[in-house]
């Protein structure tokens, strides 16, 4: 029904860059306009929010990453992005890309989040 795919993760390091993109596809992703979110889990800690965006572009980022990190969408392209800049030690994790079918406004709690993605791993070195 719903397929997402994350891609953009890699090894960088302190203070460098990188931007994630997640792909939705499938009939349930295309007839729905989705809030989409990006959520990080580190080795050994629960799965943590990051950003979430709605169909038309409201964003939410966790105070952790605020002014560091940025979430977009392309509703045409079917795609979220996550600009991740300044990055530090401690963000390094599996990111995730999640969607809802039902919007609230517990954007950051996973359990919201009807679908999710494979996960693509961002490490930063020191």
């Amino acid at each position: 029904q719903v397929q997402l795919v994350e891609s953009g993760g890699g090894l960088v390091q302190a203070g460098g860059s990188l931007r994630l993109s997640c792909v939705g596809s499938g009939r349930t992703f295309n007839n729905y306009n989705m809030d989409m979110g990006w959520f990080r889990q580190a080795v050994g800690k629960g799965r943590e929010f990051v950003a979430a965006i709605a169909w038309a572009g409201a964003t939410r980022h966790a105070d952790s990453v605020k002014g560091r990190f940025t979430m977009s969408r392309d509703n045409a392209k079917n795609t979220a992005y996550l600009q991740m800049n300044s990055l530090k030690p401690e963000d390094t994790a599996v990111y995730y890309c999640a969607a809802r079918l039902f919007t609230s406004n517990h954007y950051g709690d996973p359990t919201q989040y009807n679908y999710w993605g494979q996960g693509t791993q961002v490490t930063v070195s020191s």
